[in-house]
This record gives C-alpha cells, sequence and structure tokens, in this order.
C-alpha cells in the first residue's frame, strides 16, 4: 500500500509516500514502524488508538478503528488535525 506521510512526520521516514502492508490498519502500523522505527507511536497512543490529532484516511474515507481491514491497492493518507486558536 501506499502510504502518504504528513510533514510533520517526515523526519521519521525521509519520504512524502512510504510502502506498507497489513491485512488491519493496526498492522499496516507495524509494517510502517518496522520499517521507520517510532513513527506508530506518534500515530498510535498506548491504549491502542490513533491519537486525537491524528485522522487515518483509507481510499478517502475517514477510518478511525484499527481493526479496518485493508486491500493490497489501498491509498492511505495520514493528515494531522490542526489545532489552536
Amino acid at each position: 500500500m501506499k502510504v502518504l506521510i504528513p510533514g510533520a512526520l517526515r523526519s521519521y521516514t525521509r519520504v512524502s509516500h512510504a510502502e506498507a502492508a497489513g491485512e488491519t490498519l493496526d498492522a499496516l502500523f507495524s509494517d510502517l514502524d518496522r520499517r521507520y522505527p517510532g513513527l506508530r507511536f506518534r500515530v498510535v497512543d498506548e491504549q491502542n488508538q490513533l491519537r486525537p490529532n491524528m485522522r487515518v484516511f483509507v481510499n478517502g474515507l475517514g477510518v478511525r478503528d484499527l481493526r479496518h481491514p485493508m486491500q493490497p491497492d489501498d491509498d492511505v493518507a495520514l493528515v494531522l488535525a490542526l489545532s489552536g486558536g
């Protein structure tokens, strides 16, 4: 799968698009972490939930469930939600 990496996480990957595999979104993040150590912790918290400021889109649809099934040809975009006032 192709994964779009936001600018704030590119210090881990050094690329804007990464390749990864997995049967679920959780497995995809585990594969990304194997390739780019430390990346998963920035996206998934200690309770195995997506961090509140993280948005994940699979083929353009927002996904929050790490058990979401993945297909090899899926396009994944990681997006950091902006906050502030």
